[in-house]
């Protein structure tokens, strides 16, 4: 079945992407730590931040070294922080027309 007023439907329903907010794949910095956007949807981002290793000796003077896993967290998509990683895209070249 197909009706005449889809088109005009898909058209409304079609946003811009908003230049301003958080992409996944984007590599932020908070607090002085990296962290990577793993997910984005209307209201949240998804970011992964791996803990720094600890490293610490037992009673039997043994070294330890001990990686934590990455802790994850949600922030705002809006969120101001710097984005490391995000490159501007090429203008695309308009056609030269023949004459």
């Amino acid at each position: 079945m197909n009706l005449p007023a889809q088109g005009e439907l898909s058209a409304l329903c079609w946003k811009e992407p908003d230049p301003l907010r958080l992409h996944v794949n984007d590599v932020i910095r908070i607090d002085g730590r990296l962290g990577r956007v793993i997910r984005v949807n209307d209201c949240a981002a998804v970011v992964l931040m791996h803990r720094p290793a600890r490293e610490f000796t037992t009673r039997f003077d043994k070294r330890v070294h001990f990686q934590p896993s990455a802790t994850t967290f949600r922030i705002s998509t809006h969120a101001e922080t710097e984005v490391l990683n995000r490159n501007p895209r090429p203008k695309r070249k308009s056609p030269e027309r023949r004459t």
